[in-house]
């Protein structure tokens, strides 16, 4: 009988591992566990909302996805870079020998001084290139909010495993107490069939009996023990702590069920989830590089002007070795006029692009439908489990005072209420499961709409 009880106390482990690669949510909202609510310390013990946003604030991916976010702006004020005029200096020496000279009428001439001079300011500015600065200016600002969603993302998924991880020390919590609730009644029941035994009214067999239910029962403790333990070194590793193996967290499983009108989540979700948001991106930015594509063919009118000074001039009453003032303007076309087909083949590689990243957004948004009906059912299911296990306690209960009467007044066996304390233990779990499944069900429906926990 024992086998059955010790099955059900390893689905319970299974399933947490099984749920262990899926996100959980929490919110601070009408209708969660009051351990929610709170946000950071109490005592000295971590609230969920404590939980997650120490997590949040220990993780370097974030620092990594914000720095990859601020190089991603710093590449937008690059390209804006290209609206404002280009001024440059130089000064540049040259030493020449020999030097072109000639006499005439006793004079001698040269063309340039050996050492020659030449200093100026440089200013550039591109008068028109039909869109191409604004081509690449939306593009970098698109890849901007890409890399800003990438850190809803992360900061999401990781919110996620951390409230799971906090629940999940919660679950193991509760199994273990429903374990010792099983203990001590078998301790209680052994220490009266020992006294009958002492009294000559039973045999030692129904002691010995149970003192093998008593060790069965603490070995499965001592798993659930274990994973407990396993448990706390995640949270450990997630607030990047792997030294401190015993993170104290706060609170208890509750039940709260709240009603749950799939219509509104789901179009909650096409609203919230940054999947969509980042689908969405993917595809302006394909259509903004196929635009810049379109215009990297086209011609550039530019301006420039130069001032500066230099020797060398040749002119009346000027010797060639005097500094002068000097300007230079100019305007320059540049039209593209054969670049081996390299443009064409660019086109059909941007069209491509475009084409797959209206793919993804329909299958992202097909992904979030099914995430938000699979929350919901997953709820409704652990709602009735609930509900069920409520009813399989009591009856439970009614057996094991049944069963100890029947054998007090001689007319039941050991094994009888053996069999109905294993019974009573397994309903109890399987009511902190389908606690546990139906608020990870609550956060499952919160991270498939889009909804955040962080401030």
């Amino acid at each position: 009988m024992f086998s059955r009880y010790q099955l059900a106390g390893f689905a319970g482990l299974t399933l947490l591992g099984s749920l262990a690669s899926r996100p959980v949510l929490a919110q601070n909202q009408p209708g969660l566990p009051a351990a929610n609510q709170a946000i950071g310390l109490v005592g000295d013990s971590l609230t969920l909302g404590g939980t997650v946003q120490a997590v949040l604030d220990a993780n370097p991916g974030i620092a990594n996805l914000t720095e990859l976010a601020n190089a991603a702006g710093s590449r937008l004020s690059q390209t804006q870079a290209g609206y404002l005029p280009q001024i440059t200096g130089s000064a540049v020496y040259t030493h020449l020998d020999p030097v072109s000279k000639f006499s005439l009428n006793g004079e001698n001439f040269q063309f340039a001084p050996a050492n020659n001079f030449d200093a100026h300011l440089t200013a550039q500015y591109e008068l028109y290139d039909f869109g191409k600065r604004g081509a690449s200016t939306n593009l970098a600002r698109s890849q901007v909010q890409t890399a800003q969603d990438n850190i809803l993302v992360a900061r999401r998924d990781l919110a996620f495993s951390a409230a799971q991880t906090y629940y999940n020390i919660l679950f193991m919590r509760e199994s273990i107490r429903v374990q010792d609730q099983q203990i001590a009644s078998l301790v209680a029941h052994r220490n009266d069939m020992q006294k009958r035994v002492d009294a000559g009214v039973s045999t030692k067999f129904d002691v010995t009996t149970t003192d093998v239910r008593i060790t069965q029962a603490q070995n499965t403790k001592l798993d659930l023990q274990n994973q407990l333990r396993n448990q706390q070194v995640q949270l450990a590793r997630l607030l990047h702590k792997p030294q401190q193996t015993d993170v104290p967290v706060r609170g208890r499983l509750e039940y709260n069920p709240q009603p749950v009108n799939l219509e509104a989540e789901l179009t909650k979700a096409a609203e919230n989830r940054p999947e969509v948001k980042l689908a969405k991106d993917a595809e302006q930015t394909a259509d903004l590089q196929a635009k810049l594509i379109d215009r990297s063919n086209l011609p550039s009118l530019g301006v420039g002007v130069q001032a500066g000074g230099k020797n060398g001039y040749i002119l009346p009453n000027v010797a060639i070795t005097d500094i002068r003032f000097n300007t230079v303007g100019v305007a320059q076309l540049s039209v593209p006029i054969y670049d081996g087909g390299k443009n064409r083949k660019q086109r059909v590689e941007a069209a491509a692009s475009y084409r797959s990243a209206l793919a993804r957004t329909q299958d992202t948004q097909d992904q979030i439908r099914a995430d938000v009906r699979q929350a919901a059912n997953n709820m409704e299911f652990s709602q009735a489990r609930f509900d069920n296990a409520v009813q399989q306690v009591a009856q439970a209960t009614d057996a094991l005072n049944r069963a100890r009467g029947r054998y007090q007044y001689g007319v039941g066996q050991n094994l009888d209420v053996l069999d109905a304390e294993t019974q009573l233990a397994q309903a109890r779990l399987a009511r902190a499961q389908a606690m546990y499944n139906y608020t990870l069900g609550q956060y499952q429906l919160r991270r498939a709409t889009g909804e955040q926990i962080w401030q």
